[in-house]
C-alpha cells in the first residue's frame, strides 16, 4: 500500500486486487475481505473504542485517557492489532516530538487488547522528509522500543495480509 499524505486505509485496501472493504453489519469499523474471506478489520479514531465495547472491554477501567489512532487494523490470522500513524512533513514542525511517544502509546493499546489475547504493533508511515540526518536518533529510538517505521508504504506481507499472485 502506497501512502501519500493523509489517506484513508479503507480506500487504499479496496484498490488492491482481490480486496474489498465494507461495513460488517452492526460491527465496529470495516471488514477487510480478500477473495470474499474476512482477513482483517479496520478502525479509525473512535471506532476502535466501539470494537472494545463489542468485546465488553470498558477502556475507562484500563487507561485514563482515550488514544485515537489514525488507523488501526486487526489482522485476524496474526491476532495482531496494528496501530498505523501516518506522518507526512515537508517543513520542520511539531511531529518530531510526537514520534517519540510510540512506546507509551503501544503499551496503552496493549493494555486495552490483552484481554482479547491480541498483540499490538505500532508503526509509523513516514514521508521522505524523515530520511534527513537529524531524524537518525529518533528513528533508532522507534526501533529500540519495539515500534516500527516504513517510508511511504506499508507492505501487505509485512502486516500478514494475503497478496494476489
Amino acid at each position: 500500500m502506497r501512502f501519500e499524505g493523509k489517506v484513508d486505509l479503507n480506500i487504499l485496501l479496496s484498490k488492491i486486487p482481490g480486496y474489498s472493504v465494507h461495513k460488517s453489519g452492526n460491527k465496529a469499523g470495516y471488514g477487510v475481505y480478500f477473495d470474499d474471506e474476512l482477513v482483517a478489520r479496520c478502525f479509525k479514531k473512535h471506532e476502535f473504542y466501539k470494537f472494545l465495547e463489542e468485546n465488553n472491554i470498558n477502556w475507562k477501567h484500563i487507561i485514563s485517557r482515550k488514544l485515537l489512532p489514525d488507523d488501526a487494523i486487526l489482522v485476524i490470522v496474526r491476532e495482531t492489532l496494528f496501530i498505523i500513524e501516518v506522518k507526512y512533513q515537508e517543513v520542520a514542525g511539531s511531529v518530531d516530538e510526537k514520534l517519540q511517544t510510540c512506546d507509551f502509546k503501544r503499551k496503552q493499546y496493549l493494555k486495552l487488547v490483552t484481554p482479547l489475547g491480541l498483540r499490538v504493533e505500532y508503526v509509523y508511515v513516514l514521508s521522505d522528509w524523515f530520511k534527513q540526518p537529524q531524524y537518525k536518533d529518533v528513528l533508532e529510538y522507534i526501533q529500540s522500543v519495539n515500534c516500527h517505521y516504513k517510508f511511504n508504504e506499508l507492505p501487505l506481507s509485512w502486516l500478514g495480509l494475503p497478496v494476489k499472485r
